[in-house]
């Protein structure tokens, strides 16, 4: 109990320190690198209308997309990557608009089953879309509107890429006040109702609005961890789900719907009770799930702490636990992050219980610099020191693999492991996701 009242005492000082002196957990220069490197990697990663991609065809969509990276790697548009870097301010408004109207016209309007098998239910977010003839793919592991669906990624499209959507529609309505657009008539359907029917979309528990998948309906929790196999209740889907549920709930305030908007606060409240009981370990981590893979999850449990879902001794433990793993070295590799800690594999041969990928690659414990800032920010609140020595290697490890170097530079990789696994290069949430996070924390002493 004594340790618990001082690490109380010590986040109460450390939030007393984000306030009075703007936090600074990158220094100057290195914040302006960072933003500079995320603005040409967001660049790079752009589709002009009528641009070509090699063996993809041109952007006949009629205006820009982004993919989730410069180069070769994933030429679509994918959903939850592009969501994921809206807050950078790099997206022009006219961008926002194009994508966000091409992911509500592609927005699933009839429930039908693949030649494979798998389901699409009415309401569905695609997963990516083709540059070429704008197709809806609602899967992972295909470019093929035909073959999408093959069981090994779930017979359920990905649970997040719906609350992406609404994420993108708040942000556009957030930033441009064009509240009007809400009321649009997309396919014969306005686009607050689509955010609606898509909000719907993932199943949940009853009682506690909680998102769940099982063996025989699986759904994806996250697209970062798709070749991976995790069910029972999922932690990750449900910070989405309580993150566009607030969000929802500010969209209906807006269009003076208080009614609705009441409902969706009392969703996010209920989410917010009922993560820490449901997923927090004996560490204070949350596990990434109740059933397979239900590891400790260094995203999920950064991610609570950014998005303000953790309180009291539930966010000391979780905010410790990450500390105290980075002291250890089971997190972290030159500022990027791991899934789970090294010391939480589920055995020898695999980080998590079921993967499509070897171990120490991709998803199944390789290391990534998306979620870095979320780390960083969670630590700060109990070691000041620890998160800015891990923002630092974060930093370091970019400047001497920037890409702009030319010649094998190629960073930000979208993960890699020592001594030769590299994935992906110029990959966008790998310096999107980190930035907004160290732009922010500058002007406020809490998550949201």
């Amino acid at each position: 109990m004594i340790r618990i009242a001082m690490l109380i005492f010590t986040i109460f000082i450390h939030t007393i320190c984000f306030s009075q002196k703007k936090q600074t957990l990158i220094s100057n220069d290195d914040l302006l690198f960072l933003k500079t490197i995320t603005s040409a990697v967001i660049d790079s990663s752009r589709i002009f209308p009528g641009q070509a991609i090699p063996s993809f065809g041109e952007n006949n969509t009629g205006g820009v997309l982004i993919r989730p990276g410069g180069r070769n790697a994933y030429p679509s548009f994918w959903i939850r990557d592009y969501a994921m870097a809206l807050e950078t301010g790099f997206i022009t408004a006219k961008e926002q608009k194009h994508m966000l109207l091409l992911a509500a016209s592609t927005q699933c309007d009839q429930t039908w089953i693949t030649k494979n098998g798998s389901l699409i239910p009415l309401g569905a977010i695609a997963d990516h879309i083709r540059i070429d003839n704008s197709l809806p793919i609602y899967y992972p592991g295909t470019y093929s509107y035909e073959e999408q669906g093959t069981k090994q990624f779930g017979t359920t499209p990905p649970y997040c890429d719906q609350f992406y959507f609404v994420h993108m529609a708040y942000n556009y309505v957030k930033t441009t006040s064009d509240v009007v657009l809400l009321n649009k008539d997309i396919n014969g359907t306005r686009l607050i109702d689509r955010l609606e029917i898509a909000f719907k979309v993932p199943p949940v528990r009853a009682d506690n609005h909680i998102v769940y998948t099982n063996d025989a309906f699986r759904g994806v929790d996250f697209g970062f961890r798709d070749a991976e196999e995790i069910t029972g209740d999922l932690c990750f889907a449900s910070l989405l789900k309580y993150r566009a549920a607030s969000e929802m709930a500010e969209l209906f305030t807006m269009i003076h719907q208080p009614l609705k908007a009441d409902r969706y606060k009392q969703i996010a409240s209920a989410i917010k009770k009922a993560l820490p009981s449901t997923f927090a370990d004996e560490k204070g981590m949350l596990r990434a799930s109740t059933g397979k893979s239900k590891q400790a999850d260094t995203w999920s449990t950064a991610y609570a702490v950014w998005l303000n879902v953790l309180e009291g001794d539930d966010l000391t433990k979780a905010c410790q636990a990450l500390s105290d793993a980075y002291e250890k070295g089971t997190l972290a590799y030159k500022g990027n992050i791991r899934h789970i800690l090294i010391t939480d594999d589920f055995n020898e041969k695999t980080a998590w219980e079921i993967s499509l990928s070897r171990k120490n690659e991709y998803q199944n414990g390789a290391y990534w610099g998306t979620p870095t800032g979320w780390v960083c920010y969670a630590i700060a609140l109990v070691n000041q020191k620890n998160a800015q020595q891990l923002a630092k290697a974060y930093i370091d490890d970019l400047r001497e693999n920037d890409f702009r170097k030319g010649g094998e530079a190629a960073a930000p990789y979208e993960c890699f492991y020592p001594p030769s696994h590299q994935q992906n290069p110029l990959y966008m949430t790998t310096v999107a996701c980190p930035y907004i996070v160290f732009k922010a924390a500058r002007f406020r002493s809490s998550a949201p």
